[in-house]
């Protein structure tokens, strides 16, 4: 599986279009990123210039990967034991639905292709991606693998 844009911006561009950031956060961003690495969705947050949720709608627009916000979304349990708790909180992703051969998950990092390859082997299904923030993968994690 290959990302294509569908768009040819920069996650940067985008959000300062969309007005979430100006030039002088994303140069800061930037600067950061140059200097100790690190997703600039990530970095963009942690300085308080985004929110979560501006990050992951702008990869949508980006990427077109759909957006969905877990947090009132029922996911049912033989869905969670899919995919083992180690495995999901090591990539920060959720399974949420399956349907024939195909598994849909929600990922914080959607672009993260060695988490999509290690989910299909390990269930034989095709990966579906959703995107959703890094919070509500972490809180469902948290909400369905206690249960």
């Amino acid at each position: 599986m290959v990302f294509r844009r569908l768009i040819s911006k920069q996650l940067g561009e985008l959000l300062m279009e969309r007005g979430v950031i100006n030039k002088r956060q994303l140069e800061k961003a930037l600067e950061i990123q140059r200097e100790k690495g690190g997703l600039l969705g990530h970095i963009l947050v942690a300085l308080g210039y985004a929110s979560e949720e501006a990050i992951a709608q702008a990869l949508t627009v980006q990427f077109g990967f759909p957006y969905l916000p877990l947090n009132s979304y029922n996911i049912e349990e033989e869905i969670i034991k899919i995919v083992p708790e180690n495995v999901s909180r090591q990539y920060c992703l959720i399974p949420i639905d399956k349907m024939g051969d195909t598994l849909t998950i929600a990922m914080s990092n959607p672009l993260n292709q060695q988490a999509i390859e290690d989910i299909e082997m390990l269930t034989n299904c095709k990966v579906q991606v959703f995107v959703s923030t890094m919070t509500d993968v972490n809180n469902s994690i948290n909400k369905y693998y206690r249960k």
